[in-house]
């Protein structure tokens, strides 16, 4: 068997959508549209290349390769494992985790906290209490998590079509004025907030669950795998278009009527208290919270389970203990100063995975040409990083002066260009140097 059924594909294409719809799609679309006003949706295009494209590619490079580790070996044995680790830490503990615990807090309880309570003390016992239920499923992950995720998803997707009719015999008002970066350059500025949804960071670790899942089925020939992997793609992409549309309008619109807020999370709780009151605000409260929480548990277990793999002296159970306790220090920083601390992470892994993706694509053209990996990653990465590093206030001076000179750096895409040389350098070693290349291909055989 070598082709899915209609109805086995559509399956796997909500899966996918399903694994990718987690916090941060949420709140970054709406947040999008009530910063960017009447420039929206020049944001949203460059916004839905980077939340929506790049992960599409991402599932499929990754499908292509048998995995993350196999994509990123390309590069060298170090590079996939030093890589690979970056890829969980920031999807799990260092970013997702933490805030799939916090938005519920803004949604759940912020809004309505008595100003006689901290809101410090509030946020404290809220995620004590999130990450302690968390904890306990981990500690076995059965087909509760699954029950949950197959109920929840149908039931906030028909909830935020709710919430957009709902806003057309309500109406929140006219787009906006654009501010800040919205107004000066909406088109690199979206294209930048995609990064924030971490999903074309979180598809390389969803490609091969998505092959997977289509090897069950009994499609075994790897072209067909491909094949039914990309037309799942483009049932998750084309769903995740339509919603964050739906979302970006509502916080377009929501900006009119109600002015800036510190986060998506407070512009979604605004915008479902404007048309439904209180109750429709607690309903969607509730339907994030469980969300948020099935997420969470799906994160902490598929971290455990990859640390584990890494060292036989710390058990499952406790990296589930370990990531459960840091997810919720990390989380009590706030959802605001949380995604204003993993900014700078995001910018540095992002641009490595986005080139890594785009080299994977033309993997048959490039051929056993490892060098144009080489060369593409180390001109990238450094580049990401050390601007990176300049936005938490550590300069290296020559270098920052030197790349600050690059076009498109003080938009944040000072990486482009190195990495576009990078990739030409490689390429000219196939016609100028051919030997290098059998000694690449050589050395790389003896180290696996």
């Amino acid at each position: 068997m070598n082709d899915l059924s209609k109805k086995d594909l559509l399956f796997i294409g909500l899966m996918l959508f399903s694994l990718f719809f987690g916090a941060g799609n949420l709140i970054f679309p709406p947040f999008l549209g009530q910063s960017a006003g009447h420039n929206t949706w020049i944001a949203m295009a460059s916004f839905f290349i980077t939340a929506v494209g790049f992960p599409i590619l991402g599932v499929i490079a990754v499908a292509k390769s048998g995995g993350l580790t196999n994509l990123a070996k390309k590069v060298n044995n170090s590079f996939a494992i030093v890589f690979t680790i970056l890829i969980y830490l920031s999807i799990g503990p260092g970013l997702g985790i933490p805030r799939a615990g916090s938005l519920p807090f803004e949604m759940v309880v912020s809004p309505y906290l008595p100003e006689s309570v901290p809101k410090s003390l509030a946020l404290f016992l809220f995620t004590f209490i999130f990450f302690s239920v968390a904890y306990w499923l981990s500690l076995s992950p059965t087909k509760l998590v699954n029950r949950m995720g197959k109920v929840l998803t149908p039931t906030l997707l028909l909830l935020i079509l709710v919430i957009f009719l709902g806003s057309l015999f309500r109406p929140l008002g006219s787009y906006g004025e654009p501010s800040k970066d919205y107004l000066a350059n909406p088109l690199v500025k979206g294209f930048l907030d995609g990064y924030l949804t971490m999903d074309t960071i979180a598809a390389l670790n969803f490609g091969i669950v998505i092959a997977l899942a289509i090897k069950s089925n009994g499609v075994k020939d790897e072209k067909a795998v491909v094949s039914a992997t990309i037309k799942a793609g483009l049932i998750a992409g084309t769903l995740l278009v339509i919603i964050y549309s739906l979302l970006a309008h509502l916080g377009a619109t929501s900006g009119f009527r109600f002015g800036a807020t510190e986060n998506g999370a407070q512009t979604l709780t605004n915008v479902t208290t404007h048309i439904f009151g209180k109750p429709g605000a607690l309903l969607l409260a509730a339907t994030f919270t469980l969300a948020c929480l099935t997420t969470s548990v799906g994160l902490i277990s598929s971290c455990s389970q990859y640390f584990a793999t890494l060292t036989n002296k710390v058990s499952y159970k406790s990296w589930v203990r370990i990531l459960s306790v840091s997810s919720m220090t990390l989380a009590n920083l706030g959802l605001t100063k949380l995604l204003a601390v993993s900014v700078p992470l995001l910018n540095a892994i992002y641009p490595i995975s986005i080139m890594l993706i785009l080299l994977s694509m033309f993997d048959k053209f490039i051929k056993e040409n490892t060098l144009v990996y080489k060369f593409t990653i180390l001109f990238t990465g450094v580049v990401s990083v050390v601007d990176t590093l300049g936005q938490v206030g550590i300069k290296l001076s020559y270098l920052s002066d030197l790349f600050s000179k690059l076009p498109l750096y003080s938009q944040g895409l000072g990486w482009v260009v190195p990495a576009i040389i990078g990739m030409l350098l490689g390429l000219g070693t196939m016609y100028l140097k051919p030997s290098l290349i059998k000694n690449e291909v050589n050395e790389s055989s003896n180290l696996e």
